[in-house]
């Protein structure tokens, strides 16, 4: 049996849980060290954690990725150093999982997409959406035109986000880089994307930052280049959480209601049904990365989503501090 796959994993909160749970279930993965600049983050982690054995302890992601010999490493640290931390890894020849989303500048996204493309290395980002087998589903029967051309699209997020997030870094811009827009409705951004195909051409956004320092309510019109258009609206002064998202073609539409399943319309009104998808799904994020570096199957959710999204995004903000005036979604070269 082959070594397994060696990790260091780079900020110990939040939804490095997520990554920590699931990485005790691969075999070919052990986590070997881990960082976090606050010491009771990385004590609450190991005790949390503890099936996954023990693992060094850094204050310093930097003295980690010198000192340990890694395989690769997994990043869930505030979102503005994502860029140099994925860079420092791919520098010394690491694979990276990086949480959403992977940057917070259009040109920090080309260099990471180029960087990953010059080394041969794995890097796959934290949308678990493509691995979840309804957004699987949508994806393949919109690229096998079973709705034909993809006209309009809806998509709606709500969640507590401005309360659940009060006093910490998400809403410090200069940690965050951003708030609701660039923190989970990255994840819906990126899956209306994904499961579309589609390119973004110029958005327009009213956005309302809620007596913030970041944007909380988002409310986007997209025009995308093969003519459709689409609304995103991210709000995270909401009661509760929902998510529902909706795609409308020549011949038939999907629609994705949150906690209610899909819906598959095709031709007539009358002609829908209920579709269950779970056989096309039920991965994990943390597995893909693994079997993606083992060769045996290409990442799911590469470094050209995250610069995709963060294209997007950054127009979005920008139209937002001109009162909505639309804005060209710029197509990186890459």
């Amino acid at each position: 049996m082959a070594d397994p796959i060696r990790i260091g994993m780079i900020g110990m909160g939040g939804f490095m849980n997520r990554h920590s749970e699931d990485l005790g279930k691969i075999p070919e993965a052990k986590v070997v060290a881990i960082t976090d600049p606050a010491a009771e983050n990385r004590a609450n982690h190991k005790k949390r954690h503890a099936h996954l054995g023990p693992a060094v302890e850094y204050d310093d992601y930097k003295a980690m990725l010198k000192k340990e010999r890694l395989d690769a490493v997994v990043v869930a640290s505030p979102h503005t150093v994502h860029y140099e931390q994925i860079m420092a890894a791919l520098d010394r020849g690491l694979h990276v999982l990086v949480e959403k989303p992977m940057v917070c500048r259009i040109d920090h996204g080309v260099r990471v997409v180029k960087k990953v493309r010059k080394t041969g290395l794995v890097l796959t980002i934290g949308y678990h959406r493509h691995t979840g087998g309804t957004y699987r589903y949508v994806r393949r029967e919109i690229a096998a035109g079973r709705i034909g051309k993809v006209q309009a699209i809806a998509c709606f997020q709500a969640q507590e986000w401005k309360k659940g997030t009060a006093g910490k870094w998400r809403q410090v811009p200069e940690l965050s880089g951003g708030g609701q827009l660039n923190d989970s409705g990255s994840h819906l951004v990126d899956v209306m994307l994904w499961m579309t195909g589609l390119q973004a051409r110029t958005v327009s956004a009213q956005i309302d930052n809620c007596g913030t320092r970041v944007d909380i309510n988002s409310a986007i019109s997209v025009r995308f280049t093969n003519g459709a258009v689409g609304t995103v609206a991210v709000i995270g002064d909401a009661p509760g959480w929902w998510e529902d998202i909706s795609i409308v073609g020549e011949n038939g539409a999907f629609h994705i209601r949150d906690r209610l399943g899909l819906t598959q319309q095709l031709g007539h009104r009358d002609a829908q049904m209920v579709v269950n998808a779970d056989a096309l799904g039920g991965g994990m994020v943390a597995l893909d990365f693994i079997r993606a570096i083992q060769g045996k199957q290409e990442p799911v959710a590469p470094a050209e989503c995250g610069l995709r999204v963060i294209e997007l995004t950054e127009a979005a903000w920008k139209s937002g501090a001109q009162g909505g005036k639309p804005v060209v979604v710029p197509r990186s070269k890459v």
